[in-house]
């Protein structure tokens, strides 16, 4: 809180301002959640699997690292259980 010094007023506006701006960058949060939710439906309806669609997407979003740790460790796990 060290840059709230200046006059009530001027420590008002600029608040409203990050609170304003917040405000917008939220409605266009649930804009963008809606319009993904449109895709995955668009998607369902062409016969996509939408819990594969989001398994894909987590999956592209992880370090190339990540993802192939991730699969040495599946493989391992589903040898031990006889599952390969």
């Amino acid at each position: 809180m060290d840059d709230i010094t200046s006059s009530p007023v001027i420590v008002g506006a600029e608040l409203r301002q990050i609170v304003e701006r917040i405000e917008r960058l939220e409605e266009e949060k649930r804009q963008l959640a809606t319009d993904i939710k449109e895709v995955f439906a668009e998607a369902k309806g062409r016969g996509f699997d939408t819990k594969i669609l989001r398994a894909c997407i987590k999956h592209r979003a992880k370090d190339p690292n990540e993802r192939s740790e991730e699969r040495e460790l599946l493989d391992v796990y589903l040898e031990a259980l006889g599952d390969m």
